[in-house]
């Protein structure tokens, strides 16, 4: 997992003044000539060209960038630019202070071997929080290169050539995960559409539902927090950086536009997606409303205690399945459900005002998170899809460049800001044991598709109106008449 190193990214909320930590704990550092175009205000970094900001990013013997924007332009300078292009353009800053030093003085061997040993952290720093940079051919080419002349600052012990190999090493562990990731990937369960499936032509009795898995509401959200928290492990912020860059990649030059890039975000959606539906087919397939009544009251105690938790994806995800229209229809059970529950949930989950209830919440969480002492209160999952369209209005919001031809860079740095939070939150170790039986089934139960719960639910309850009365007798057709 990338980031998990507190050498890459510390837990500690550094992002807490983001527009004013570009020096931060440090002397603003005389680059003499360099950077002479980025403008500050109230001595914060707002804007500058490409050629400055690279400037910055490249250690000196009196120097050495702030963390946090090491981060931020990493993340943001792959819509501007390719990494392959972007280390090359490192690797020249570096020979040209490499060769300013290259004096054969005492003195100057010791100043090389400092600024060998800064460029070392740069590029660990990068390999780690961003190795999905170094996948193709060129950037590989460009780092080798870049690591071979440092490693002549330092040749007689040795000390650099060691250090790089191993980062070499860890940056090769960490793409080959990735893709043995990528090529073990699930497959998008499909819509159950078998007729005997679906028409309940079973005896109810051997139908296997989630309350035979468990029916301790707590356990279920803890289980649902372990699979969250599994996924989401799986997304690295040039994922994220994908909204941005996929929309208007590098002013119409394109950059890491490929579809794979987008799989983690994908296939996290279609999480969220499949136990919307898992949650209406559990309910619009119990032929009793009793059973049916106490299967949406046990879905409402799981979505309330994800909520405790902190877990607010899966308790988005279940509140969408309840109000699917197959389930909503079902106005018998829900007569005889205790709705005070749902009631609250929905409006935690209100989206009036931009979903202001929500957010409160999430800041709540999210607070909570910082003074933790256990992982148990440092769980935050924020609403998947809720958070992606935050990114993608700050970027339509804000344009990449200012009239002046300069990156707009205090767009990037909220940007980076967000990523940061979820990267943080996302980092946190489950605390909740697996139990396989409940995850088995949560991953592979059957789930109905929209038109299979339809015929579920106009089953469990009958059309009520001529518009339910004719679209239950053409889905009944449809299917019965289905090879």
């Amino acid at each position: 997992m990338v980031l998990e190193s507190s050498e890459t990214m510390p837990q500690t909320p550094i992002f807490s003044s983001m527009l004013g930590s570009s020096c931060s704990g440090q002397v603003q550092p005389d680059m003499g000539e360099r950077c002479v175009d980025p403008v500050y205000q109230d001595g914060n970094l707002v804007s500058g060209s490409l050629e400055a900001l690279i400037e910055r990013l490249v250690p000196t013997m009196d120097y050495y960038p702030d963390r946090t924007y090491i981060f931020t332009f990493l993340l943001s300078s792959r819509v501007f630019i390719h990494p392959h292009e972007l280390l090359a353009k490192v690797g020249q800053i570096c020979i040209k202070q490499k060769q300013q030093l290259e004096t054969g003085t005492e003195a100057e061997k010791a100043k090389l071997k400092s600024f060998a040993a800064k460029i070392i952290q740069l590029l660990k720093e990068w390999t780690e929080t961003f190795p999905y940079d170094f996948q193709d051919e060129k950037s590989m080419k460009e780092l080798k290169e870049i690591a071979h002349r440092i490693t002549q600052c330092d040749e007689e012990n040795g000390t650099v050539k060691k250090i790089i190999s191993q980062m070499t090493q860890n940056l090769l562990m960490a793409l080959s995960a990735r893709s043995q990731y990528q090529e073990i990937r699930e497959k998008f369960r499909q819509p159950v559409t078998d007729k005997g499936t679906i028409l309940k032509t079973k005896p109810q009795s051997t139908q296997k539902d989630i309350l035979s898995v468990c029916c301790d509401p707590l356990i279920l959200a803890q289980q649902l927090t372990y699979i969250e928290l599994e996924r989401v492990s799986n997304i690295y912020p040039e994922d994220l950086m994908q909204i941005v860059s996929h929309m208007d990649s590098l002013d119409n030059h394109k950059c890491r536009g490929d579809v794979t890039k987008t799989y983690n975000l994908e296939a996290y959606d279609n999480w969220f997606n499949c136990l919307s539906m898992l949650v209406a087919t559990e309910i619009c397939r119990v032929v009793k409303k009793k059973q049916r009544t106490r299967m949406v009251e046990f879905f409402i105690d799981v979505a309330r205690e994800c909520f405790n938790i902190g877990n607010f994806n899966s308790m988005m995800a279940i509140i969408s399945g309840m109000n699917l229209s197959p389930v909503a229809r079902l106005k018998k059970t829900w007569s005889k459900v205790k709705t005070a529950k749902f009631d609250v949930l929905e409006h935690h989950m209100d989206p009036s005002s931009n979903f202001c209830n929500y957010r409160t919440a999430l800041q709540g969480a999210a607070q909570r998170s910082q003074t933790a002492n256990s992982n148990r209160e440092k769980i935050v999952i924020p609403v998947f899809n809720l958070f992606i369209k935050d990114i993608y209005f700050l970027h339509k919001i804000h344009t990449n460049r200012l009239p002046n031809g300069q990156i707009n860079f205090k767009k990037f740095w909220e940007i980076s800001r967000q990523i940061h939070d979820f990267l943080t939150w996302k980092q946190v170790e489950c605390p909740f044991e697996k139990d396989k039986k409940i995850q088995s089934y949560l991953l592979t139960a059957p789930i109905y598709s929209e038109e299979a719960l339809f015929i579920a639910s106009f089953e469990s309850e009958g059309p009520e109106n001529h518009m339910e009365k004719d679209s239950w007798k053409t889905l009944r057709t449809t299917l019965l008449n289905r090879a």
